[in-house]
């Protein structure tokens, strides 16, 4: 399909900067058989049945954003490097930049003032360079050594969206995680999980409604736009996920007993996809994703999407459309746009029921 068809003019001033709060207090919008309904994330479980099952995805965002400047050359420039893939236990593939400033051999120096690690700073070397700014860097540290010295040296990854506009900062440490977060691995976070409260949890239990934890390590290719004019030239990222297997039993009993899947999220939503059989069985899952999902799609698990209103000519963009119909999410991103609905990461959401075929 052509890319352009999943294009649309989005204000600056309707990307979030910050989130809700309490972060159940977003705005929802209901897009169910083409009606557009305004709610808030607190109204959830109102639009959920007792059976239902939520699965929400449990990844922990790394502190993936360093800051440093090249070392062992006459000029030693600044450089700020985006992890956005583990390759072993002390290689990490990153975005670069300036990436014209390296060249594989050099090495890199990481460490901020007034932060501690170990030594004070943290060695890479330039491995290997990419066409598009990637670089694979090999550090001087291993294991959890290496762990613990991102944690102490990096910042949150926030969004060049965000990230452009304001300085990330120690509140972002805490609202750039869900309150799911337990495996850590992911560069960019689950963002529908952001608008969860012990509250909210509390109500969709109270509702009957499941609670069902998977992990997919999001990537930063997740919510970059398709440069290729055709979906069908695009290369979509690969990212890692997990299903046990008592979760997808869990979830085939739910929904043979009449109940829905709820993704809480498209990294949800593409996981469970990618590990469902034609028939919509759910298997057990440990492996690499790199699913793309655009109109004419048939999806086999998933019955209901939750997640946040995303940036146009990208990858999610299509899915939801191939989740709810092009013209119906088109329509859905003009009144939420018009609503004064706040976008992306730290924005508001909505609840997609899947159209019918």
């Amino acid at each position: 399909m052509r890319t352009d068809l999943f294009d649309f003019d989005l204000p600056a001033e309707r990307i979030a900067l910050r989130p809700a709060s309490p972060r159940d207090s977003a705005k929802m919008l209901v897009v169910e058989n083409g009606a557009l309904r305004d709610q808030t994330i607190a109204d959830l479980p109102q639009w959920l049945r007792p059976g239902d099952q939520l699965v929400v995805n449990d990844t922990k965002v790394i502190a993936a954003q360093l800051k440093g400047r090249r070392i062992g050359r006459e000029t030693e420039p600044k450089i700020e490097a985006t992890l956005i893939k583990r390759l072993d236990g002390s290689r990490w593939q990153a975005l670069v930049k300036p990436a014209k400033k390296l060249v594989p051999g050099d090495r890199i120096r990481f460490g901020n003032e007034g932060k501690v690690c170990l030594l004070g700073h943290l060695d890479a070397e330039v491995e290997a360079k990419g066409t598009e700014g990637e670089v694979t860097l090999s550090f001087s540290f291993h294991g959890p050594a290496l762990d613990q010295a991102i944690a102490d040296l990096g910042s949150p990854p926030l969004p060049p969206y965000i990230a452009s506009k304001r300085t990330p900062d120690d509140q972002d440490l805490a609202d750039y995680q869900t309150m799911f977060a337990a495996n850590e691995g992911a560069v960019a976070a689950p963002t529908a999980g952001l608008h969860f409260t012990p509250a909210l949890e509390q109500a969709l239990r109270d509702r009957g409604v499941g609670l069902n934890r998977v992990t997919l390590h999001v990537g930063a290719g997740t919510f970059l736009p398709v440069k290729v004019d055709d979906t069908e030239a695009h290369k979509m990222h690969a990212e890692w996920g997990t299903i046990s297997a008592e979760t997808a039993e869990r979830l085939n009993a739910a929904r043979k007993s009449g109940g829905r899947i709820v993704a809480v999220g498209t990294t949800s939503l593409r996981l469970l996809e990618s590990a469902a059989s034609e028939d919509g069985t759910i298997q057990p899952f440990a492996a690499e994703t790199s699913i793309f999902i655009t109109p004419g799609y048939r999806f086999r698990a998933v019955d209901v999407l939750m997640t946040n209103f995303h940036l146009p000519k990208s990858t999610l963009f299509m899915l939801v459309s191939a989740f709810s119909g092009l013209e119906t999410m088109k329509q859905a991103y003009a009144h939420a746009i018009g609503s004064g609905y706040r976008f992306y990461s730290y924005g508001d959401a909505c609840l997609l029921f899947r159209a019918e075929r």
